[in-house]
C-alpha cells in the first residue's frame, strides 16, 4: 500500500529516497526492499529506481515540482542523498515538513578534514574546529575543500531548519558493486597494465572505507529509533588497514601481482603528479571514527574481509571503457619510477 494508506505490517516502514537512483542510493532502494519497507524515489527520472520502488519525478530545483510530488504523501523517514551546499535544501521550504518523518542528510567525512585541528580517526565532535582557509587555485584541493565546506553549509542548514527532526550521516570513502566514481578501478588498472603502482610514503597511511551494502541496515537503525540522542553519526567498516595493506588484498582477490614502488610525497609532487590521482593516497581521504553509531544505534558494518571479494569482482566482471582521470598521468608515473630503486627493504631510493 503506498504511503498515504494504512500499513500490512507495523514494523514496515514508508521511505522516501531524495536523489536515490544512482550507485548509493540504489543499495539503499534495493536493501531497504530487501526488508520489507516501503520506498519512493524522488529524482529527476535519468536513472530509473530500484525495481519494487515507488518512482517520483521532481527536480530540486523547481519548488512546485517537489510540492506536486509529495503532495498527500507521508513517511516515517526521509533520506537526502543530493545535498551538497545549504541552497540545495532550499525545496524543503515548500513541503510539509512534518509529513517527511526523520529527515537524514547522507554527509561526508571531509566535514572534518575542512577544519583546523580535527585529529583522526574523527569522531563527531571534531566538526567543532574552525573551518580552515580556502586553498587558492582551481586544483584538487580546492574542490575537495568546496565539497567538505558545502557539505558543512548543508548540515547547519538543517539544524536550522525548524519542525525537521534532522541527522547528518557521515560516511568516509565508499566501496561496493556499481561504484562508477573509478576509485578502485585506479588501483585496479594500474595493476592490470603490469606498471609500477606509485605508493607514496610507502603506503602507509591508514584507511578506513564503508560498504555500500551496508546502507540499508544502517538507514533501519535510524529510522526505527525511538529518540536519537545526536545529530550526526559516522559509520564505517570495523577495520583500519595501511593503504598498501589493503591493496595487497584487493591485488590478491583480483589474481593480480602489483609492483608496488614506495615514493616519498615531496617527489611525487615535483613530478608534477596530482595527489588526487591516487584516490586513497592522499589526505582528502577521511578515517572515521564509529564508536557513536555502534555503541547507540548498534550499526556494526561490514569488515573489509567480508566486502572486498564481492566488490573486486564486480570491478574485475564490469570494466569500464573509460579510465579514472588520473590514469592519464600515468606516463609520469612510469617516468618517475624509473628513477627510483627499490631496495630489499622495500624503500625506494634516488637513482639519478
Amino acid at each position: 500500500m503506498a504511503a498515504t494508506g494504512a500499513r500490512h505490517d507495523a514494523s514496515a516502514l514508508d521511505i522516501l529516497l531524495v536523489g536515490g537512483s544512482g550507485f548509493l542510493g540504489g543499495h539503499a532502494a534495493r536493501g531497504l526492499l530487501a526488508r520489507g519497507h516501503r520506498v519512493h524515489v524522488l529524482s529527476r527520472g535519468t536513472r530509473a529506481a530500484a525495481p519494487g520502488a515507488t518512482a517520483l519525478l521532481a527536480d530540486r530545483r523547481d519548488p512546485d515540482a517537489m510540492a506536486a510530488a509529495l503532495r498527500g504523501l507521508r513517511f516515517d523517514l526521509t533520506v537526502d542523498f543530493g545535498l551538497f551546499d545549504a541552497p540545495d535544501a532550499g525545496w524543503l521550504a515548500h513541503v510539509a515538513r512534518d509529513a517527511l518523518g526523520r529527515f537524514v542528510m547522507i554527509s561526508t567525512g571531509q566535514v572534518y578534514l575542512v577544519g583546523e585541528g580535527a585529529t583522526s580517526p574523527y569522531a563527531e565532535g571534531e566538526d567543532r574546529h574552525p573551518l580552515s582557509p580556502e586553498p587558492a587555485g582551481d586544483g584538487s584541493d580546492h574542490g575537495n575543500w568546496r565539497y567538505g565546506a558545502g557539505k558543512r553549509r548543508a548540515e547547519q542548514a538543517l539544524r536550522e531548519t525548524q519542525g525537521l527532526d534532522f541527522v547528518a550521516l557521515r560516511l568516509p570513502t565508499v566501496q561496493g558493486e556499481g561504484d562508477t566514481s573509478l576509485r578502485l578501478w585506479a588501483y585496479l588498472e594500474r595493476m592490470l597494465d603490469d606498471g609500477p603502482l606509485l605508493l607514496p610514503d610507502g603506503g602507509q597511511r591508514p584507511v578506513r572505507f564503508f560498504y555500500a551494502g551496508d546502507l540499508a541496515m544502517a538507514l533501519e537503525r535510524i529510522g526505527t529509533a525511538r529518540q536519537l540522542a545526536h545529530d550526526a553519526y559516522n559509520v564505517a567498516s570495523p577495520d583500519i588497514l595501511p593503504l598498501r595493506a589493503f591493496l595487497e588484498r584487493v591485488a590478491a582477490l583480483a589474481r593480480l601481482e602489483p609492483r608496488f614502488v614506495d615514493v616519498s610525497w615531496a617527489d611525487y609532487r615535483a613530478a608534477g603528479l596530482d595527489s588526487s590521482y591516487l584516490p586513497y593516497a592522499s589526505h582528502w581521504a577521511s578515517v572515521l571514527d564509529p564508536t557513536r553509531a555502534e555503541a547507540e544505534l548498534g550499526i556494526v558494518c561490514s569488515r573489509s574481509d567480508d566486502y572486498l571479494p564481492p566488490v573486486v569482482r564486480w570491478h574485475m566482471e564490469h570494466r569500464p571503457k573509460a579510465s579514472h582521470e588520473g590514469y592519464s598521468q600515468r606516463a609520469a608515473e612510469r617516468a618517475l619510477a624509473s628513477r627510483l630503486v627499490t631496495t630489499p627493504g622495500g624503500k625506494a631510493s634516488r637513482q639519478d
